[in-house]
């Protein structure tokens, strides 16, 4: 049996030992299932309270696999620093209700002078531990209790369905239910940009204007952006890392086991509460069970650059609770008119001044792929091809014939905000039109801010294969410099070579996310975000030579 220290006891001694008499006991909380998952009702509590006075000294909640020591820790803070009102002070007697306790504490106290007693009741703790048990019992639950494994079964359901892969928070899906005091519930997406993932249900179409509006007016007052929040009316579900250990991290990235979802209300006079209660449980599971069906029916025309006109009738079954009503039908549409209108409001159709009307080639760019972006030349086989075309944001070329192993590609994998970045200004060039590869040299290494500019070859330099990019505004892009001798480029090259070959000079660039994640160089299907299929041009092709680095000095 583990003792005090011999100075640890000496220290207790000289604490006043007042004529009191102590109980203490260590109880489970109440086992309520109405409790959330993260509870703490699964722990045990300890008390050690003055019966004399009536007061509680010390308190802690302990994990029920904690040992006999937990609640001796308890008991010195109660005698050292109890809680207030009460004063440093050791009890003359102690009672407890467990006769295992009762014999560790002899053990242990035996320098103490407390006497040790048994008493299969005590007062004061069971009244307290009813008063814990009443409060923790009449909490209400996050979910109601006969929804709440099926509102979670949907969840994950949506989370593995990603809409925010090809739905932006604009384009707006109506769900019309015509029940339980519901019309229609007004649906946005969050997540394409890689921040907040979830889903926002509106009950009012003025509602959504109104706090876009009040978004894009008050963007740079904080306060004003938490007013707007607390103004909406709508329900929600929104994704978290369950323990959030690296805030960079991009959920998106992260396996399911690792994703937690939260459903609950905001309304203008209640606020936000992380609670549905039993309607707008059984609104929310209907809006949902809608919802995956309309994107499991129309994701392929959603992935579309134009938000679609779409609509579909569906009749949803409900959880067999109520004997009254077995179904619900409900209809879900797209809103292509009020996404246009909530683009305008926040500017989406204003020209960009940058935008180049010339296809004359200009310059090289490097500002396209991301500067830590995992990179590699390969091939997808036909038949993964067939299956990413229907998946991912997909831009076609004519019909590729298909022979040999499959079709080559260049990968790009980076973080979904960048990719989503990456994929947004090849189409804002009008896409992607060709994949190459150029010849170049460094004539002067050295930390200098560099630029590429057309030069004959200079076969004494340092010699590059340069893998460019070029849209179908005719701009280039660099996405890479390999070394020209390096014997694993030099074999890549030559089956990328090959493969163009069997395919009449056709090839694809993939753009994936995950780089942060498990799938950081090896990203699987789920993790590639947009396919562009293009033509593969030669050096003599493009016809610029051999590309030197060039130093670019600034003057002050």
């Amino acid at each position: 049996m583990t003792s005090f220290n011999r100075s640890t006891s000496r220290r207790l001694k000289k604490l006043t030992q007042i004529p009191s008499i102590w109980e203490g006991d260590r109880r489970p909380l109440s086992s309520s299932q109405t409790q959330p998952r993260d509870s703490e009702s699964k722990g045990e509590c300890i008390l050690w309270v003055d019966g004399s006075q009536g007061i509680v000294r010390g308190m802690d909640v302990v994990s029920p696999e904690l040992g006999p020591e937990a609640i001796v820790r308890t008991l010195m803070r109660a005698m050292e620093h109890p809680q207030s009102p009460a004063k440093p002070a050791r009890p003359q007697r102690i009672v407890v209700r467990d006769r295992e306790i009762q014999f560790y504490l002899r053990g242990v106290l035996q320098d103490l002078d407390i006497a040790i007693d048994y008493s299969p009741e005590l007062p004061l703790i069971d009244e307290l531990f009813r008063s814990f048990a009443d409060i923790i019992d009449s909490q209400i639950p996050d979910l109601p209790p006969q929804y709440a494994e099926i509102l979670q079964d949907k969840a994950f359901a949506i989370w593995e369905a990603a809409p925010w892969e090809f739905l932006e928070e604009q384009q707006i899906l109506a769900i019309e239910i015509n029940k339980w005091d519901i019309g229609t519930l007004y649906t946005s997406v969050m997540g394409m940009l890689g921040m907040e993932y979830g889903i926002l249900f509106y009950r009012s179409e003025d509602s959504l204007k109104r706090f876009r509006a009040d978004v894009l007016r008050d963007e740079e007052s904080t306060q004003g952006l938490e007013e707007a929040f607390l103004k909406q009316d709508c329900f929600f579900l929104t994704f978290e890392q369950e323990e959030d250990e690296d805030e960079d991290e991009d959920l998106g990235d992260l396996p399911i086991s690792e994703i937690e979802p939260t459903f609950g209300n905001i309304h203008p006079l209640e606020g936000l509460r992380s609670v549905l209660y039993d309607e707008e449980a059984l609104v929310v599971f209907v809006a949902l069970e809608s919802l995956i069906r309309f994107m499991r029916d129309y994701r392929r025309q959603l992935y579309e650059d134009d938000f679609p006109t779409l609509s579909r009738r569906y009749r949803i079954s409900l959880p067999n609770l109520d004997p009254e009503t077995k179904s619900v039908s409900v209809t879900v549409s797209t809103m292509p008119k009020l996404a246009a209108e909530l683009e305008e409001m926040a500017g989406f159709d204003l020209p960009d001044e940058d935008e180049l009307d010339s296809t004359v080639f200009r310059s090289l760019r490097d500002d396209l792929i991301p500067e830590d972006s995992f990179l590699s030349l390969g091939v997808i086989a036909w038949e993964m091809l067939d299956s990413l075309r229907k998946e991912v944001n997909y831009h076609p070329v004519v019909n590729i014939n298909q022979v040999g192993d499959g079709l080559p590609v260049i990968l790009v994998q980076t973080s979904r905000p960048k990719a989503k970045t990456v994929i947004e200004k090849i189409e804002a060039a009008g896409g992607l039109k060709a994949i190459c590869f150029n010849p170049g040299v460094d004539n002067y290494p050295g930390d200098f801010q560099d630029t590429l500019m057309p030069l004959q070859m200079l076969p004494e330099h340092h010699r590059y294969d340069l893998g460019l990019l070029q849209t179908e505004n005719s701009e280039l892009f660099l996405f890479g410099e390999f070394l020209d001798n390096d014997p694993i480029h030099v074999e890549a090259r030559k089956k990328w070579n090959q493969r163009c070959e069997n395919t009449q000079g056709y090839c694809a660039l993939i753009i994936a996310k995950g780089l942060t994640g498990a799938s950081r160089g090896n990203p699987q299907l789920k993790d590639m975000m947009a396919l562009f299929e293009a033509r593969s041009l030669t050096p003599r092709d493009l016809g610029l030579g051999t590309l030197q680095l060039m130093p670019q000095l600034e003057f002050e």
